[in-house]
């Protein structure tokens, strides 16, 4: 009987657990386009399960407009160089993105430049075969 309860248990983990490993989807993401944007880190957040730099970018009327960009987690980050001090608040960064296909400002790292040193490979997915999401 004990048999029978701890096969039951296991088998309900294994069919219960697997959506704890679902992801969201990076369907909003325009990966054939790549746009450059410039401005001022407000905050770089070294968080799982994705890292993220909320960007100051001066748009072409003077008004300053947050950007919301979206990078690997930490784990992607340190194989690709990174450190969690790599972006500071107040660095001045040009990073490229794709773009959210909305047109709201914010997008997937595709590299960022700071602080002298190009730092690349970063978006989500990146870690995948390819290099491009599901």
């Amino acid at each position: 009987m004990k048999i029978r309860i701890a096969v039951l248990v296991g088998a309900a983990v294994a069919l219960f657990g697997e959506p704890t490993r679902a992801h969201h989807s990076f369907a909003m993401f325009d990966y054939q386009k790549e746009v450059s944007v410039d401005g001022v880190v407000r905050e770089f957040q070294w968080t799982n399960p994705h890292c993220w730099i909320r960007l100051v970018v001066t748009d072409s009327a003077g008004k300053e407009v947050e950007w919301n960009i979206e990078g690997q987690s930490p784990n992607g980050l340190v194989r690709n160089g990174w450190t969690r001090d790599s972006i500071k608040t107040g660095d001045k960064a040009i990073v490229v993105i794709h773009p959210l296909k909305d047109g709201s400002p914010g997008g997937s790292v595709v590299r960022v430049s700071v602080n002298g040193q190009t730092l690349g490979g970063l978006g989500p997915g990146a870690d995948r075969p390819g290099g491009a999401p599901p």
